[in-house]
């Protein structure tokens, strides 16, 4: 893997300095833009609006557009200089508890390794995540863009994930939802049976990305002139319109 980031994890007086890696890959199918009649690939090109002629990469820069319609080019140091610490160090300020997190704030994940292989000070923090439960809480700039993250445990590596700020979630307030609903007790406790019914340890290896394989097995087989067999799509049977005795019918396919 190659590293994404340089730069050093701090917390209280302790330095620790790491790279970063990214921690995911995507899944899906790489497809790429045709021109209907012809296949030809569909390229995207930088123009310059005024000359309409591409313009090469190394002379493209940023710029932040005035009140006047001028530009005010922001430059690599610029970035930097912006909050230089925060470049080069991932701060903890804080440590949470991870369950506290909101699953809507999580964004992306990083692995980190320490410089040094073994790394007494990397060792430490990880061995102390895992103990307290807990997940350091810092900001630092990937990319130019500052980002919040939690530190945390993941077997053997401690890992960076960026989380989004507050002002990035929607308020729920808008949404068309009665808060009035009533829901009897009896439907409640079936509902809670039915959840644990279901319970289990969480374990992400067994579900896998079932719709790309299907896809994947209808382009092999439009390749060769023929048409994959497609899923019939099953309806959910119910005999009764009642919630309870959903939940009720439910229970029983389970078991």
């Amino acid at each position: 893997m190659r590293s994404i980031w340089k730069g050093s994890i701090g917390f209280g007086l302790v330095s620790i300095p790491v790279k970063l890696y990214s921690a995911v890959q995507t899944s899906s199918l790489d497809l790429d833009m045709l021109d209907s009649r012809d296949h030809s690939r569909i390229r995207y090109q930088r123009v310059n609006e005024k000359t309409h002629k591409q313009v090469p990469y190394d002379k493209i820069v940023k710029g932040y557009k005035l009140a006047n319609d001028d530009y005010v080019i922001v430059e690599d140091q610029d970035f930097e200089d912006a909050a230089p610490e925060k470049s080069k160090i991932i701060e903890i300020e804080s440590f949470v508890d991870i369950a506290d997190v909101n699953p809507m704030f999580y964004e992306t994940s990083y692995y980190t390794e320490p410089d040094t292989k073994s790394n007494k000070a990397y060792a430490l923090l990880l061995k102390a995540l895992i103990q307290s439960k807990k997940a350091g809480l810092a900001r630092f700039v990937l990319r130019s863009t500052e980002s919040l993250c939690i530190v945390h445990p993941v077997d053997h590596a401690l890992v960076v994930t960026r989380i989004r700020f507050a002002q990035e979630i929607r308020s729920a307030e808008d949404l068309d939802i009665a808060k009035d609903v009533t829901v009897s007790k009896k439907e409640l406790d079936v509902g809670l049976a039915l959840i644990n019914q279901y319970a289990e340890d969480f374990d992400v290896s067994k579900f896998k990305d079932e719709y790309n394989d299907e896809l994947l097995k209808i382009i092999k087989a439009k390749s060769k002139g023929k048409r994959a067999t497609v899923k019939k799509l099953k309806p959910r049977e119910t005999d009764s319109d009642d919630l309870y005795d959903q939940l009720m019918s439910s229970l029983k396919k389970k078991a």
